[in-house]
């Protein structure tokens, strides 16, 4: 992770590698912004001339490099485009700067060191630089023989005001984040022969101990005991046997409380009901909502809202075996409520379904479940939105809202109660599958079947932002994303400041 520092000093005169700055599409080329005054005034002006001779227009995620030549001590200028952003203070201009910066770490692998003079008139807009920063210098190089490229080191965030007490709020907090986004990148990434579910359990407990959080995990015989039909049904394909972590922070004198529920299928071969081998290739990434509830409430407790969170995270491997469920077994959930499974590689929901009706002995003010469930909703929205469903209109409202101001692309979707008929079962209470329109919103309405009653609940479907399998972007790497991490941090803390 890059190490940051706070100066209020001129960019020109520190000893860096490299100085960033930032430019946006104008109507007559690139425009610089504000933060790069300095470094315009050592080139005597002549900086938006010279980036317009070199091609620059400011676009989003062009990175244009223009050698000081002695102006001033460090020895490249790094230009870094936002597109046409929006007004200053704005969500959507905070995420422009955010993506920018990230562009240029990414440019910036290899580097020592570089101090960032983007935009930061206010403790939001450094806490972005911050976060693109450390999102943008990532890299995953466990599993590299050799030399890998190191990321950016140390970085300087630069501007009047920076050593304010609510910047450097910020900025802890945006350390915090961009740290736990990247944890859940490294898990996405990791290979499932390393990943499986005890193993992801085990990691969970050492962190969530190291934490001071409370940790209980269920392995496949405590399972089986309590009843926990989905995740017990799901795993019993694979060699490496099921669990549901549980994790608790607890602060004191917390008014509300919230649980987070992520899917975790550290691979998904789609059981029985095979996948294409195109299609598995992947699965790696079923976890992420895992992923993104464990590393979320591993910040949540390091910021430390007044705010009450329990995570789990249910953990199985869907593997085709001689033990593994069939399509028409039908299995009883935790609860009771009983499931025809008509297509194994409906598996996310079931896992998902026992830790949601187990949350409910916790009485939560609100629970959110995060998961890659359903490549419809890849189909719908893309490879960059997520998916919101909720039994509350106005809470999709303003998860989307919180998503917004995270700086992660999310929509609300609809659950309409006409397609729940899809889901009867001839022998069951309920079927896994209904048919293939709007599948992801008929996953939706599977899993509010057993969201405890009277609880306002957001369900989000990660499908396509989870795993990048394109080229970089911005901040974003090829691979684990770490999606939903940031949202649901942005969720706690709104909850702790009564916004949600």
């Amino acid at each position: 992770m890059s190490a940051i520092t706070l100066s209020s000093a001129s960019p020109t005169g520190l000893k860096v590698d490299a100085v960033v700055i930032g430019i946006a599409s104008g109507d007559d080329g690139p425009a610089l912004l504000a933060g790069a005054e300095p470094v315009d005034k050592a080139f005597k002006g002549t900086l938006t001339e010279t980036l317009r001779q070199l091609g620059a227009s400011g676009k989003a995620d062009e990175v244009i490099k223009v050698p000081a030549l002695g102006k001033m001590k460090a020895p490249v200028v790094v230009a870094v485009g936002v597109g046409s952003s929006a007004a200053d203070g704005t969500p959507a201009h905070r995420e422009a700067i955010r993506r920018a910066a990230g562009a240029a770490a990414r440019a910036l692998s290899g580097t020592k060191s570089a101090a960032f003079a983007l935009p930061v008139g206010s403790a939001e807009d450094a806490a972005a630089v911050v976060e693109g920063v450390l999102l943008g210098a990532y890299s995953f190089d466990a599993y590299k023989s050799g030399d890998a490229t190191p990321p950016l080191e140390a970085v300087t965030l630069v501007g009047a005001g920076v050593k304010a007490k609510a910047v450097k709020d910020a900025v802890t907090r945006a350390e915090a984040v961009g740290t736990a986004v990247n944890r859940a990148r490294d898990w996405v990434n990791m290979p499932p022969r390393d990943l499986f579910p005890k193993a992801f359990a085990d990691t969970s407990t050492k962190l969530g101990k190291a934490a001071k959080l409370n940790v209980e995990v269920l392995d496949e015989k405590s399972l089986a005991k309590g009843g926990y039909g989905g995740l017990i049904g799901v795993g019993q394909g694979s060699a490496n046997p099921p669990r549901l972590v549980r994790l608790s922070y607890r602060p004191t004198r917390a008014k509300k409380h919230v649980v987070l529920v992520g899917k975790g299928i550290t691979f998904d071969s789609g059981g029985l009901s095979l996948k294409p081998s195109d299609s598995m290739a992947t699965m790696k990434c079923d976890m992420g909502g895992a992923a993104a509830v464990v590393a979320a409430t591993l910040a949540i407790a390091e910021i430390a809202p007044k705010v009450a969170v329990t995570a789990y995270a249910a953990m199985a491997e869907n593997m085709p075996s001689g033990d593994a469920q069939r399509p028409s077994d039908v299995i009883t959930m935790y609860g009771g409520k009983t499931v025809e499974v008509l297509n194994t590689d409906a598996e996310g929901r079931l896992v998902l379904a026992d830790a949601l009706v187990r949350s409910g002995e916790d009485e939560p003010d609100l629970i959110v479940d995060v998961a890659t469930l359903t490549g419809a909703a890849v189909v719908a929205l893309g490879p960059r939105v997520s998916g919101i469903m909720s039994n509350d209109d106005d809470l999709s409202e303003r998860v989307h809202d919180a998503a917004e101001r995270a700086g992660e692309q999310m929509w609300p979707l609809p659950l309409p109660p006409e397609l729940r008929e899809k889901l009867d079962s001839a022998v069951a209470d309920i079927a896994n599958i209904g048919d293939r329109n709007g599948g992801a919103l008929q996953a939706g309405l599977f899993l509010k079947e057993f969201v405890p009653e009277g609880v306002p609940w957001a369900h989000l479907d990660i499908a396509g932002p989870a795993f990048n399998d394109s080229a970089p972007y911005g901040y974003t790497p090829k691979g684990g994303t770490g999606t939903a991490v940031r949202t649901l941090v942005q969720i706690v803390d709104d909850v702790a400041e009564g916004r949600l």
